[in-house]
């Protein structure tokens, strides 16, 4: 066991002292306050704080911190400032999230804090994505990511843990075990004996130790975190401790034995640490009183003008303007990386679909080292669609980086390199795939910015659709899973140029953007590109065709459909049909949309994913709210079969939406 000593002189006990009992005397107060019904919610640390403080004094100030509900001992002990910290807790407009989170669902960048999100175990990764910049700088920061004894249980656990592992990332990965997850004991959680076993099924040291013993704590995280800078490796700690509270207050502790609660008590951290002062004749029981005196004057003011303190005011373009970062003008562009950079060449070459996404990509790695490539198979194998053929050799095992099978660790991962000044870009072998990674996309990827952080420059490249034959895992169009969810843009490109284009410019984009690439087009589809990726703004659709009876609206593979209808009806019908490609569906340039609908006065609206949902119910919804009266004709979408994608080519072709192309314009123009 660690010596309770070793980190207590004369002159640290009460600095240590002041440090432990500055939460304690918050918490309290904040209680008092919830049960004067001035705030709304609590979660509580009490019992817990020894962990939080222990940690935060034992880290360097540059180490990257991914806190939990229970650790404002981290947020204290760091000294942050206390007014714009109570008014985050308070939910009032001078905190740190301006009042657009709650609790500890912040992060502060200035003090290498890192805020949680609810999905506990989904923090883990992002700390792996720190760990592994720290490493490419050649840095001696680390970081350390709480995680409690119930979310071990989640897969994200799992996948961090085993990502550290394989890449030797300095990371530590504290567990703080308080006996409950809500209300599932441990009992109930694992059958190991401890959690701290698992460390070594993963090849990693681990260590246990009394998390109510301020000192023992201090000395095994010092010691994690010489040593994962020594061997640039990781570490598990389980902290063993209880939570003395409810989860939070409202649900209460009536399902914990009396006795459990009793025994507990008597090993609180404060109470710990009195008692080894005074045996030390280190502090005495006046002095005691004089620092807990001090603890509440030092917040006391704080607290009380955070109270009184405004309430966010609503203003629309406000929030919605908050949702992502301003991307920069090609002019910006070009100053920063030097003339010729991502601009216009008049020589141009011919490129397969495929081949324009992978000069695309090595441009991007070539002209910036921050950039690099994580996924499945991406290395020596260069990808299951060859993207990243003889990139390895080209750019180094650290950039082209080989991952485990674990979607959700690795977009996590991309969280923590981008934070630290990376431009990560993650493959997804296949669209399909990547509902393994939604909550880590949707939920922290997506929301982190409007919530606290600076932007994710975060791109994450996925081959979707049908007509190859791959059946229902392999074929899926996701693209409107995520459109729903702000703060990710969403890609589809259909033609050479914008592959070529827009996969550069998605790279450039400050915003976490969705790339998506049909695999029918990778090896079937060629055309002519600049000898240089063009840099543009996403967000703006382009009339391919142009036409005056009828639009078709799409985007994908959608475009190549309309455009052979278009070439058809013109002579089988002379009907001049107008084509818009979308390009982007997440933001929607609605006013190309809208030119198109008041020229022609009617549209199909063409999509590859199921007629349930897809892309186009919301261009649906928003051009009957747009252009109603434009309208000499009921809008018509044209979706893919409202079933999972078959195999068999023959029941395949009958699944997609080309299949009831003609017939739906037809069915428009007599209308």
């Amino acid at each position: 066991m660690p010596s309770n000593k070793l980190f207590l002189t004369q002159t640290d006990a009460p600095v240590l002292y002041r440090r432990l009992i500055q939460p304690r005397r918050i918490e309290e107060k904040m209680l008092k306050l919830l049960r004067q019904n001035r705030i709304s919610k609590w979660f509580s640390g009490i019992g817990q704080e020894a962990i939080a403080v222990g940690t935060a004094l034992s880290l360097k100030p540059e180490d990257t911190i991914m806190t939990m509900h229970r650790n404002l001992g981290i947020f204290t002990t760091r000294e942050v400032p206390l007014y714009p910290l109570f008014c985050q807790l308070l939910g009032k407009k001078d905190g740190f999230s301006k009042g657009r989170e709650r609790s500890f669902h912040f992060g502060i960048p200035a003090y290498n804090i890192v805020g949680m999100i609810s999905h506990l175990a989904a923090m883990l990764p992002v700390g792996t994505g720190f760990a592994l910049a720290s490493k490419l700088d050649k840095t001696d920061k680390i970081a350390l990511a709480f995680c409690g004894e119930g979310s071990t249980s989640e897969g994200d656990f799992h996948e961090a843990l085993n990502l550290a592992a394989v890449w030797d990332l300095p990371v530590i990965f504290m567990i703080e075990n308080n006996g409950y997850a809500l209300s599932t004991p441990t009992h109930e959680q694992y059958r190991c004996k401890s959690i701290v076993d698992k460390a070594s099924g993963y090849g990693i040291k681990g260590i246990q130790v009394d998390g109510n013993s301020l000192t023992d704590v201090m000395e095994a995280v010092s010691g994690a975190r010489d040593y994962a800078v020594r061997e640039q490796k990781p570490i598990l700690i389980e902290a063993m401790t209880f939570r003395m509270r409810g989860h939070e207050e409202a649900s209460g502790t009536a399902y914990v034995p009396k006795e459990l609660l009793e025994e507990w008590a008597q090993k609180d951290p404060i109470l710990q640490f009195e008692e080894l002062v005074l045996r030390e004749n280190m502090l005495d029981k006046h002095e005691m009183e004089i620092i807990r005196a001090e603890a509440d004057d030092y917040f006391k003011d704080d607290l009380e003008r955070a109270l009184r303190a405004d309430e966010p005011v609503f203003d629309e373009e406000t929030e919605t303007s908050a949702i992502f970062a301003t991307a920069p003008d090609t002019a910006l562009l070009k100053q920063r990386n030097g003339n010729g950079i991502g601009l216009s060449s008049a020589e141009t070459q011919p490129l397969r679909f495929v081949d324009a996404i992978q000069s695309s990509l090595d441009y991007a790695m070539s002209e910036n080292d921050k950039t690099l490539i994580i996924g499945q198979d991406i290395a020596e194998y260069g990808g299951v669609f060859k993207i990243t053929e003889g990139f390895l050799e080209k750019y180094g095992r650290e950039r082209v980086r080989n991952t485990p099978i674990i979607e959700s660790g690795v977009v996590g991962a991309a969280i923590g390199l981008a934070m630290s000044g990376y431009r990560p870009v993650v493959e997804m072998q296949f669209a399909d795939f990547i509902t393994c990674a939604f909550n880590q996309i949707v939920n922290n990827v997506a929301k982190s910015h409007y919530r606290w952080s600076p932007p994710l420059n975060i791109t994450i490249r996925a081959p979707h659709g049908a007509g190859v034959g791959a059946g229902p895992f392999h074929s899926q169009s996701p693209e409107s899973w995520f459109m729903q969810h702000p703060g990710i843009k969403v890609v589809v490109p259909s033609t050479v140029e914008d592959a070529f284009n827009l996969l550069y410019s998605s790279i450039h984009d400050p915003n976490p953007v969705l790339f998506l690439e049909h695999k029918m087009l990778y090896r079937s589809l060629k055309g002519e590109v600049s000898q240089t990726p063009v840099y543009e703004k996403l967000g703006k659709a382009s009339v391919v065709k142009e036409g005056k009876n009828l639009s078709v609206i799409t985007y994908g593979m959608g475009v190549h459909w309309a455009l052979e209808a278009a070439e058809a009806f013109k002579v089988s019908h002379n009907v001049d049909i107008e084509v818009v490609d979308l390009r982007t569906l997440m933001p929607l340039d609605m006013e190309t949309v809208e030119a198109s609908i008041h020229k022609t006065n009617m549209a199909v609206l063409l999509e590859e994913a199921s007629s349930v949902l897809g892309p186009m119910a919301e261009v649906s919804a928003q051009i009957t709210e747009r252009c109603f009266y434009a309208l000499d004709a009921p809008l018509l979408r044209c979706s893919s079969l409202f079933t999972p994608v078959p195999v068999n080519k023959t029941l395949e072709k009958g699944y997609l939406a080309s299949n009831r192309l003609y017939a739906t314009i037809e069915k428009l123009l007599n209308y």
